[in-house]
C-alpha cells in the first residue's frame, strides 16, 4: 500500500509529557536523535519531517536501510531510485504502507497530479503513478516503508526534554549514497558542542 499524505489517524510512537499548545512547526527540516535513547527505533536517527501542525507530526527515518527492493509492479521505479536503491526503512507505524519522496528538477506547484511538494526541493511521489511521467520532473527517488509518528503536543514535549535536535537539512541528506554516515554527518557540520556529538563513542561513558 502507497500512502501519499499518511497524517490521518497516526498515533504517538513514543511517550512523553504533552505539550500544551502547538509552537513552531518542523515541516521539512530534520530532528537528530540525541544519544542515547532507549528505544532501538530511533536511537541515532535522523527523520526528515513530513507534516508537523496542533494535531500531531510525522516523518521519514533516512538512515535505516534494508536489503529489500521494489516488487512488481512497484519494480517499474527502480530506475529513479538514488543508490542505495533498496527500501528505507521509514518508521514503526503503518509498515505496510510505501512513502516515496522525489528530488524535483524545479519547484513543483501544489497542483501537480504526481507530485506533493513538501518543500522547494522535495516531494511526495505517487507511487502508483507510471514512472516514466515522473521521471520529467523528478531525478531522485528515495522510497520508505512505514514511518514515525506523534499524537498531538507529543513531539513538543520530546523536543523539549531534549530528545531531538532539530536542524536544517536539505535534498542531500535525503538523498545521500551514504545513509549510514548520515547521523554523524549532520551533526559534524553544525557548530559549537553540536559538532563533536558527531565524534562521540556509541557508548558515551566511555568517552
Amino acid at each position: 500500500m502507497f500512502m501519499q499524505s499518511p497524517f490521518a489517524g497516526t498515533v504517538g510512537v513514543r511517550s512523553g509529557r504533552l505539550a500544551t499548545m502547538f509552537t513552531v512547526s518542523t515541516k521539512g527540516r530534520l530532528l537528530v536523535a540525541t544519544p542515547p535513547l532507549e528505544d532501538p527505533n530511533f536511537d541515532r536517527t535522523v527523520i526528515y519531517m513530513l507534516e508537523h501542525h496542533e494535531d500531531g507530526a510525522l516523518g521519514v527515518v533516512l538512515n535505516r536501510t534494508t536489503d529489500d527492493s521494489l516488487d512488481a509492479p512497484l519494480d517499474r521505479w527502480i530506475e529513479l531510485q538514488t543508490t542505495p536503491s533498496s527500501i528505507f526503512v521509514g518508521g514503526p507505524v503503518e509498515t505496510g504502507a510505501m512513502v516515496a519522496l522525489g528530488r524535483p528538477r524545479a519547484p513543483i506547484d501544489d497542483d501537480h497530479e504526481l507530485l506533493t511538494p513538501i518543500t522547494d526541493d522535495v516531494v511526495s511521489v505517487d507511487l502508483t503513478a507510471d514512472p516514466a511521467l515522473a521521471a520529467a520532473d523528478v531525478t531522485q527517488v528515495r522510497v520508505f516503508r512505514g514511518y514515525a509518528g506523534w499524537g498531538g503536543g507529543q513531539l513538543e514535549a520530546e523536543i523539549d526534554s531534549g530528545a531531538w535536535l532539530t536542524l536544517d537539512g536539505d535534498a542531500d541528506d535525503l538523498f545521500t549514497e551514504r545513509p549510514e554516515q548520515l547521523w554523524r554527518t549532520v551533526l559534524a557540520r553544525q557548530d559549537g558542542r553540536l559538532a563533536w556529538l558527531a565524534t562521540a563513542p556509541d557508548d558515551l561513558s566511555l568517552n
